[in-house]
């Protein structure tokens, strides 16, 4: 059996993706599910090492075109990001430079209850430089020889004069 470079590209792409995602799934989390009340507020806290990109999901699993308030904030209550959020998922991310524990309000404006789900996290970015060059290399492999396969590919056509 012949292993062709676009082959080689394949198998790249999809080992350093589920790399990467291994990475990610391993990352330092925390998450909660509860019924926040109108004009409530919920803190959740994580603890962050060093340097890196955290993030934060929320999920209202019964979606009414409800609109809620969240907030990250740092080890000395201050602001890193805050975002008015009015769909069912949102996915967030924020930087954080220090260590320390960061923690992220979400405040209900509206005047029921909204059920929520969070995640808080840390991407672990940095540990995904090798997995990305691979995805990467793949992904480049698997286009470039497309290209020279496509280029090279020649169609027949029927005779112009069939009778």
């Amino acid at each position: 059996m012949k292993i062709s470079l676009f082959k080689i590209g394949i198998i790249l792409s999809v080992i350093g993706a589920i790399w990467t995602s291994a990475i990610f799934i391993e990352g330092e989390k925390i998450s909660e599910e509860f019924t926040l009340e109108s004009q409530q507020s919920h803190k959740i806290q994580l603890y962050f090492e060093g340097v890196g990109i955290g993030y934060y999901k929320i999920l209202m699993p019964e979606f009414l075109k409800y609109e809620i308030f969240a907030q990250v904030l740092d080890e000395n209550k201050n602001i890193i990001s805050e975002k008015n959020i009015k769909t069912k998922m949102s996915v967030s991310y924020f930087d954080f430079e220090n260590s320390g524990k960061y923690t992220i309000n979400v405040v209900n404006t509206l005047e029921h209850p909204i059920d929520i789900q969070i995640e808080l996290g840390d991407t672990r970015v940095e540990e995904m430089i090798y997995s990305g060059i691979m995805t990467f290399a793949g992904g480049i492999m698997i286009v470039c020889l497309s290209f020279v396969k496509l280029r090279n590919y020649k169609i027949e056509h029927p005779d112009e004069n069939i009778t």
